[in-house]
């Protein structure tokens, strides 16, 4: 049997890929540390899927365990999220974010080519673009970038090119995602921060579930409509049938490919809040703080390469992704927490 392995598969992209992933019978290992995820999870994904996925609770920088990992199974393709993801925490820990993450997939792919696993998704970010001078922003953008984080990201894709420039056998799908929210539409899994959350919506829906007394606003000054930065968010389903089309286009070309993933369309920080305000009924108070080092005003997806080369495009609207998110969190005060 061949196998996709899929690292940081029990976080909240990972966990929804999964699902896709085996319902078009793909075999599929999970190898998790679980440090910012948890594995309450798997029985979910199970339920769900009505299959059940391998899982290994492990670090993508033990080689040994990686080894015996590829040694025991046979594995055609990595789907490779598994990496810390914290703006502001990467600003102030840079050291852990470049261990983990860069040192971490250069561990991964030396793996790889030993045992001549030679295709990857890599789950990038639009981060790689740092501040565009224009919008929307396509794949042949500028890289640069505004903190380690998104260094570590950019570094990562580096190193993936330049390893595929140097043995054909490679083929590298780069994916540069926005800011992915929603949940599955189940209600059953969604995303769940470890600690506060980093990212907006799962913030907003915190202090809906009664969990935060309020959100902050990082700054009102930016030079978008209302003063707040602007992102193109994105449905997480929408974001896990990209992967599995991008491991589908895995077969059918050598090389490496860079996709944009987002709508297209950009929603400031207030947007969200009174669209899910309007959508659930729920207050959602908030103050207006500094900003936080390394954002950005504005950033949206221009992502119609992925649309003619993948043929993939986003379908879910803003509406969906703030009531889908908020069954998640109304049915799941504490996250996993509640079934652990």
């Amino acid at each position: 049997m061949k196998y996709t392995l899929v690292t940081g598969g029990t976080g909240f992209i990972g966990s929804h890929t999964v699902i896709q992933l085996l319902a078009q019978e793909r075999a599929v290992i999970i190898l998790d540390n679980l440090s910012n995820s948890s594995r309450a999870v798997l029985p979910r994904i199970s339920s769900l899927s009505k299959k059940e996925p391998l899982f290994v609770e492990g670090d993508i920088r033990d080689k040994a365990l990686l080894e015996s990992l590829f040694e025991q199974y046979e594995i055609e393709s990595v789907v490779h999220f598994a990496g810390l993801k914290a703006v502001g925490e990467s600003t102030e820990k840079p050291l852990m974010y470049y261990e983990n993450n860069v040192w971490g997939t250069i561990n991964l792919c030396q793996v790889m080519a030993r045992f001549g696993c030679k295709s990857i998704v890599f789950s990038s970010s639009a981060t790689v673009y740092g501040d565009p001078a224009s919008v929307p922003i396509k794949e042949d953008f500028p890289t640069s970038t505004t903190n380690p984080y998104g260094a570590s990201k950019l570094m990562v894709e580096n190193i993936l090119q330049d390893l595929q420039a140097s043995d054909p056998k490679w083929k590298v799908i780069l994916l540069r995602y926005f800011n992915p929210i929603g949940a599955h539409k189940s209600g059953q899994i969604g995303e769940d921060p470890a600690d506060i959350p980093n990212n907006l919506l799962p913030y907003v829906t915190q202090v809906a579930v009664g969990k935060l007394a309020q959100l902050s606003v990082f700054g009102d000054d930016y030079p978008t409509h209302d003063g707040t930065g602007v992102r193109d968010y994105i449905h997480v389903e929408d974001l896990a049938a990209a992967h599995v089309c991008a491991v589908d286009k895995l077969t059918e070309f050598s090389g490496t490919k860079i996709f944009n993933l987002g709508t297209g369309t950009g929603y400031s920080v207030l947007d969200i809040v009174k669209t899910f305000e309007q959508v659930t009924g729920e207050k959602v108070p908030y103050s207006i703080t500094p900003r936080r080092p390394g954002d950005i005003a504005e950033c949206f997806a221009d992502a119609s390469l992925a649309r003619t080369e993948l043929g993939w495009h986003a379908t879910r609207g803003l509406e969906e992704m703030l009531e889908d998110a908020w069954r998640w969190q109304s049915q799941n005060p504490n996250g996993y927490a509640d079934s652990e």
